[in-house]
């Protein structure tokens, strides 16, 4: 697109929204530079009506003031695609931090906008088209190698049409910039191929052939995930909770161990502390799968509470368009938002500046159409190659006080596939991972039976009610029965739902270990037990509880797990032929 290169006056200043009287043609979304005395501010058309227009200012507005000019580019807000974005910490704008951070120092300074990638850099290109070839936008070229990934150079998603490949660069060592292929249109206009190419944010990348159901479980080995509320390859979830209940560990712990082959992390809004702790300990942890750095198939985009709105709410469009350009090429990506609930105060500001008629509690009316519209962008695609690749998007939601009744949630909720709700009551417990088994739900199929599933939910459910009786009459006025009921639903939370992360043993269950672990506890839950008192009943089930317990922190190979699962069996034996 030829830039348009026009520039306008400001005619108003409120916060981080100017508004523009203009004469010329602008666009929604259209990226323009505001002229202040020390620096060009970068801004995004957000509204424009009749002859001004309003845009949003990624940087602080001080210093800015009526009669100040804005430059208007012709280009929308687009992200920089191509090889060495992997390990990399972006801004919502994708300037890379630690290069900001070696140009500004420890403050970084407005106006100062990096390139995305390195220019410098060799890469290793081997060709896979050929020159005569028919290609249309998203088709492969041929392939670097990014790590352990194969990145594909591919024909850019804007163009529209079908073109000839007219030259393929021979395999050897270049740079992204260096011309990879040449192409005609149907115009005979002749194009370059390098190995980057611009996307805008809000507009979804769909070059695929078709849109799948998602039906496969994500695999994360988090037994009460897979298990009890599970994810799909491709699906959406939330995980809303208060503060402290575990959100960011959880989250360490998905990303770590789930089936995806790409991580993305978008810390849109969360307070400054929370996001060091992301920048510091996410580096450290060790990808299972191949025993190296789990950044090094992870991009990090990271926006504290303290940069601006805007900036905040541009980062989780910038991160889902990069998930989704690495689905383009037949991975499995997963996307991690924390917190929505920030993005969407992000979205609360502006649309009080636009002066919009506000919703319940003052967030936009419009707010359930713009979350939707995210999690939309999740899915499992059938490439036009004929591979499958994905997006799983996961959103942590900070509900203010744990009030899941708040919009943002219940905006969430509509639209996910499985609610993974953290409980300050279970956090309190020290009963992690804190999801609560009765208020969460997923519509996804399960790595196990489901009708053994419904079985164990009902035990659950029944425990936690005799539990609450419990609390009124006391334990004496409950029946035996009753009473069982709640012990059999307190074994299945000690030794299955709860889980030590930080064990190299118990923080990561496979689907084979979780569905062995899951037969045996069911069939304690399904083995009528009778006991002459309840301090018999209370003994058999600690006893239980523990060699299940310390069965969790064993390798399976190892000779004591057969000897724990033989002392297992020995009690359940013995003590359902005693009782019978």
């Amino acid at each position: 697109m030829e830039q348009n290169k026009i520039s306008e006056p400001i005619v108003g200043v409120n916060g981080n929204m100017i508004t523009v009287e203009y004469s010329g043609r602008i666009m929604q979304n259209e990226v323009a530079y505001a002229v202040c005395a020390d620096a060009r501010l970068k801004c995004e058309v957000i509204r424009v009506r009749g002859k001004y227009a309003d845009l949003q200012v990624f940087e602080s507005t001080n210093g800015l003031k009526v009669g100040d000019m804005v430059e208007f580019t012709g280009e929308l807000l687009s992200v920089e695609l191509g090889p060495g974005l992997l390990t990399q910490v972006y801004d919502g704008l994708q300037n890379p931090l630690p290069l900001l951070a070696e140009k500004s120092g420890f403050f970084l300074q407005r106006g100062v906008y990096l390139r995305a990638l390195d220019r410098e850099k060799v890469w290793h290109f081997t060709p896979i088209a050929q020159a005569g070839s028919k290609v249309v936008a998203g088709d492969r070229i041929g392939f670097v190698m990014e790590g352990v990934l194969k990145h594909y150079i591919m024909v850019p998603f804007r163009w529209r049409g079908e073109y000839t490949l007219q030259s393929v660069t021979a395999e050897g060592d270049y740079t992204i910039d260096d011309v990879m292929a040449t192409a005609t249109g149907e115009s005979g206009d002749l194009f370059n191929i390098t190995m980057t190419q611009h996307w805008p944010v809000k507009i979804p990348i769909a070059d695929y052939a078709e849109k799948l159901l998602p039906e496969t479980p994500l695999i994360t080995c988090q037994r009460t995930i897979d298990t009890f509320f599970p994810v799909a390859t491709g699906g959406t979830f939330c995980t809303p909770g208060p503060f402290g209940a575990g959100k960011t560990v959880l989250q360490h712990a998905i990303s770590q161990n789930a089936r995806a082959d790409v991580v993305v992390i978008a810390a849109c809004g969360e307070r400054a502390g929370e996001v060091v702790e992301i920048l510091r300990e996410y580096p450290e942890l060790t990808d299972p799968r191949t025993g190296r750095s789990l950044m090094d198939r992870s991009i990090i985009i990271c926006n504290t509470s303290s940069m601006p709105v805007s900036a905040r709410e541009a980062s989780v469009y910038t991160a889902v368009t990069l998930a989704e350009y690495y689905r383009q090429m037949g991975l499995n990506t997963l996307l991690l938002a924390d917190s929505t609930s920030r993005w969407a105060q992000a979205l609360r500001e502006m649309s009080g500046r636009l002066e919009e008629i506000p919703g319940e509690e003052a967030f936009p009316a419009y707010l359930e159409s713009l979350i939707a519209s995210f999690y939309e962008r999740a899915g499992l695609v059938r490439l036009r190659s004929g591979e499958n690749g994905s997006i799983t998007i996961g959103g942590s939601v900070s509900p203010a006080g744990g009030n899941f009744e708040e919009p943002v949630t219940q905006a969430t909720l509509k639209v996910v596939g499985a609610f993974l709700g953290l409980s300050r009551e279970r956090s309190d417990a020290r009963r992690y991972p804190a999801i609560h088994p009765l208020d969460s739900w997923s519509k996804y199929p399960s790595i196990v039976d489901k009708d053994q599933l419904a079985f164990a939910r009902g035990v659950l459910h029944r425990g936690s009610e005799v539990n609450q009786m419990m609390k009124v009459i006391g334990e004496e006025g409950t029946a035996m029965e009753d009473f069982v009921v709640y012990l059999k639903s307190e074994f299945l939370d000690y030794t299955y739902l709860q889980q030590n992360t930080f064990d190299k043993v118990d923080g990561a269950s496979s689907e084979e270990r979780q569905k062995q672990m899951f037969a045996d506890v069911y069939r304690v839950l399904k083995t009528p037990f009778t006991f002459e008192d309840k301090e018999s009943a209370r003994k058999f089930f600690l006893e239980l509880r523990q060699l299940f317990t310390d069965r969790n922190y064993m390798e399976p190979e190892a000779p004591e797990y057969r000897e724990q699962s033989a002392l297992i069996e020995n009690l359940i034996s013995g003590g359902s032929r005693k009782d019978a």
